[in-house]
């Protein structure tokens, strides 16, 4: 007689395939880790060879095979290696984690519309297109989740993220978008993380800079990367089959920006 699923088994990713760009530290590390923990083998993408290792060695700790990419995922030819990857190497594909991306904020008139252009391209247009080359694949297993890591900055305004802002901010809609798209057979949703702890925060973080933060967040702390990957989860397994064009806000309850560059009035 075939076991009654638990509400706990529906978090479980037995038998998926997932892939996760930008995958070498922080949020991509935690997340890719997390879903190799609840069952899924991973294709994890960056440009460091010797961090994707580490990654690589923590998913097969959970029992789950790994294919690491080393590439650079700002061009768009390298997104079909990716897809490849899966089917070749893992048997196909049911999770995509559009993680990659990033850009240094700065004042406004020290951003040329080419930090915009490009910009846009590494935070939208990586997404785009390789949630585009992945639906046919995801069709082929019946549907899947599309998960796209977007920003608290992609709805709040403070000075000196024209650039980021705006790709976030396209990010998040274009989330709604493709959602509309691709219902009913594949989901797509994003999150939309607040400070959180990794390499590039450390970046700029000092213990007075971290205080002031900690002040400007309701749940008195900064977030951590395990706080995003638990978010991943939630979103790649069918727990969260209801669920689709929506963004998970998980920012410790901030509704303004906790982190300020400090740049003058003009």
């Amino acid at each position: 007689m075939m076991a009654l699923m638990t509400l706990l088994d529906r978090f479980r990713l037995d038998g998926k395939v997932a892939i996760v760009t930008g995958a070498s530290r922080g949020i991509g590390a935690a997340s890719a880790a997390a879903l190799a923990e609840v069952g899924a083998d991973v294709v994890i993408a960056a440009r460091s060879k010797d961090t994707l290792a580490e990654v690589t060695a923590q998913i097969e700790g959970h029992g789950r095979r790994a294919v690491a990419v080393a590439c650079d995922l700002d061009d768009l030819a390298n997104m079909q290696t990716l897809i490849d990857a899966a089917v070749s190497e893992l048997g196909g594909l049911d999770i995509v984690v559009n993680n990659v991306g990033g850009t240094m904020p700065q004042p406004f008139l020290d951003t040329p519309v080419s930090a915009i252009e490009e910009a846009f391209h590494f935070n939208v247009g990586t997404a785009y297109h390789l949630t585009q080359l992945a639906t046919p694949v995801l069709l082929e297993r019946g549907g899947g989740s599309v998960i796209n890591i977007s920003s608290t900055m992609g709805r709040l305004a403070d000075r000196g993220y024209a650039a980021y802002g705006t790709a976030k901010g396209a990010l998040s809609h274009l989330t709604r978008l493709l959602a509309a798209d691709l219902a009913p057979k594949i989901r797509v949703n994003a999150i939309a993380p607040g400070a959180i702890v990794t390499d590039a925060l450390g970046m700029v973080l000092n213990d007075e800079l971290e205080q002031l933060m900690v002040q400007g967040t309701p749940m008195r702390r900064l977030g951590e990367v395990d706080d995003i990957a638990l978010g991943v989860l939630y979103l790649a397994s069918s727990a969260s089959s209801y669920l689709t064009g929506k963004m998970l806000e998980i920012d410790g309850g901030i509704s303004f920006p906790n982190l300020s560059l400090g740049i003058p009035d003009l």
